[in-house]
C-alpha cells in the first residue's frame, strides 16, 4: 500500500537526484577548460603513440626517454609553425594601414558593372537582378580589420592551454601501463576483459584516424600552396597551412578556409600597383581552393578515412551530418572518433546483434 510517507520519500529522492545532477553539470561547466585539455591531450597521445613505439622498438630508447623525445619533437614542430605566423601577422598589420575600404567597394562595383555588360550583351537583364539584390549596400568591407583583430585575440590565451596539454600528454604516454593496471582493479571482473579489449581497439583505430587526418591535411596543404604560389599570394606557405588546418572541421572548415584565404589574398594586394587586380586575383584563388576541396572531398578524404576507421564513406558522411545538426561544429569534429568508439564497444558487448554485425563487419 502506498502511503503519504512513501510518496514524500520518493519526491525527496527525486529532488535530491535532480539537485545532484544539476550540481554535477554545474561543476562540469566550471571545469570545461580542464575537460577540453584532457580531450586534446588524449588525441595528442594517440597521434604520438606510434612515434613512441618506433623510438622504443627500432632505436631502443627507454620508455620515458622515448616519451620526452616525442613531446620535444612535437613541440618543435609547433614552435616552427608558430614562427611562420610572425611574418604573416607583421605583413597583414602593415597592409591593414593601407586598406582603403572605399576603393575596395569601388573595385567591387566596377566588377559588377563588367559582369552586367557581359550579360547585357547576351540579352540577360542582370542590372535589374543586381538592383533587387542591392549587393554593395549589404557588403560591409570594414569586416576585414575586425576579423583579423578577433583572430589575434583568440590566439592570445594559447600559452596556458599548451602547457597544460603537454603536461597531461606526458603522463598519458608515460604511465599508460599503470592506468591499465589501475583499471583492472576498478573494473568489474565480469566485463573487465571486454572493456580493456575495447579500449585497446579504440586506441588503435583512433590513432589511425588522427594520423589519416594529418595525411589529409598534408595533401590539402600541398594543393593550397600550389594555388597560392601560382597567383603570387604573399605568405603562401603559412596561409596554406592555416587553411589546411581548418579542414579539421568537416564541411564547415573548408568554407571558413576559403573565406579566410580570400580576405588574406585581398590584404596582400593592398599596394597601389596591384590593388586594381585585387578582386580578380582573389576570385581565381577561391576557384583554385574550391577545386582542391573537390578533389579532397571526392577522392583523398573518403579513401583515407574509410581505411583508417574501417567505415564506409557514406556512413561517415551521415554520422558527421547528424552530429552537426544535433551538436553543432563541435559535434562534427568529434563525430567520427565517437562513432568509431561506439562501434568497437558494440561489437565487444553485443557481437551477435544483426545491426552490430553489419556496422562492425570490418572492425
Amino acid at each position: 500500500m502506498v502511503t503519504s510517507r512513501t510518496i514524500a520519500n520518493g519526491i525527496i529522492r527525486a529532488l535530491l537526484m535532480a539537485a545532484g545532477i544539476f550540481i554535477l553539470l554545474w561543476l562540469l561547466y566550471k571545469i570545461q577548460s580542464v575537460i577540453i585539455y584532457l580531450f586534446i591531450a588524449l588525441i595528442v597521445s594517440m597521434i604520438a603513440s606510434p612515434v613512441v613505439y618506433f623510438l622504443k622498438r627500432r632505436l631502443k630508447f627507454p620508455h620515458t626517454v622515448a616519451v620526452v623525445v616525442t613531446l620535444v619533437f612535437f613541440l618543435s614542430l609547433l614552435a616552427g609553425f608558430i614562427m611562420l605566423f610572425v611574418p604573416l601577422i607583421v605583413t597583414q598589420s602593415e597592409n591593414l594601414s593601407l586598406l582603403d575600404t572605399a576603393k575596395l567597394e569601388q573595385d567591387f562595383n566596377n566588377l559588377v558593372n563588367q559582369v552586367n555588360s557581359y550579360f547585357t550583351g547576351h540579352n540577360i537583364d542582370a542590372q535589374k537582378l543586381i538592383k533587387q539584390a542591392n549587393l554593395t549596400s549589404r557588403i560591409d568591407f570594414n569586416f576585414i580589420p575586425n576579423f583579423i583583430n578577433s583572430l589575434l585575440g583568440i590566439l592570445s590565451g594559447f600559452g596556458i592551454g599548451l602547457a597544460s596539454v603537454l603536461f597531461i600528454t606526458f603522463f598519458f604516454l608515460k604511465d599508460r601501463k599503470m592506468f591499465t593496471v589501475a583499471a583492472k582493479k576498478v573494473l568489474p571482473e565480469k566485463h573487465q576483459e571486454k572493456i580493456l579489449n575495447s579500449l585497446r581497439k579504440i586506441n588503435y583505430l583512433l590513432s589511425r584516424y588522427f594520423i589519416g587526418l594529418i595525411v589529409q591535411m598534408s595533401i590539402l596543404f600541398v594543393m593550397y600552396l600550389i594555388v597560392l604560389l601560382i597567383f603570387g599570394v604573399q605568405n603562401a606557405f603559412i596561409i596554406a597551412f592555416i587553411a589546411a588546418l581548418l579542414n579539421i572541421i568537416p564541411y564547415v572548415g573548408p568554407i571558413i578556409a576559403t573565406v579566410l584565404v580570400a580576405v588574406l589574398t585581398m590584404l596582400g594586394l593592398m599596394g597601389p600597383e596591384t590593388q586594381g587586380e585585387m578582386l580578380t586575383t582573389t576570385l581565381w584563388v577561391v576557384i583554385g581552393f574550391c577545386a582542391a576541396q573537390f578533389i579532397d572531398n571526392n577522392f583523398s578524404a573518403p579513401l583515407i578515412f574509410s581505411n583508417s576507421v574501417n567505415s564506409h564513406p557514406l556512413e561517415i558522411f551521415i554520422v558527421i551530418l547528424a552530429s552537426g545538426f544535433i551538436f553543432g561544429v563541435l559535434g562534427m569534429i568529434i563525430a567520427v572518433p565517437f562513432y568509431t568508439a561506439m562501434k568497437v564497444v558494440a561489437k565487444e558487448f553485443w557481437p551477435r546483434n544483426p545491426i552490430v554485425k553489419v556496422l562492425t563487419k570490418d572492425i
